[in-house]
């Protein structure tokens, strides 16, 4: 469980980034749910929402891709994952 979250931290090194994570994530995945389960659906879509576009947002100040693009474009064939590209940058 250590090198997951070693890799995420390597990929969230800007402090605008990491913050916008650590409301982004809990608001997805905490309060989201939370609003599910008392039937406020729309603040519950609106949690979602703008919890993923926080962290996108941070994906762009970072520079990096999201962890959801890259398994897209991992599974659409438009990225090679390393072992597949071998050494080669």
């Amino acid at each position: 469980m250590i090198k997951p979250i070693e890799n995420w931290l390597k990929r969230h090194r800007n402090p605008t980034s990491f913050a916008l994570h650590m409301v982004g994530i809990p608001a997805c995945f905490v309060a989201a749910p939370a609003m599910l389960i008392i039937r406020q659906w729309w603040l519950a879509l609106g949690l979602f929402a703008g919890g993923y576009a926080l962290q996108f947002i941070g994906h762009l100040i970072e520079g990096n891709k999201s962890g959801e693009e890259m398994l897209f474009r991992r599974l659409l064939g438009m990225e090679k994952n390393k072992k597949q590209r071998g050494n080669n940058p």
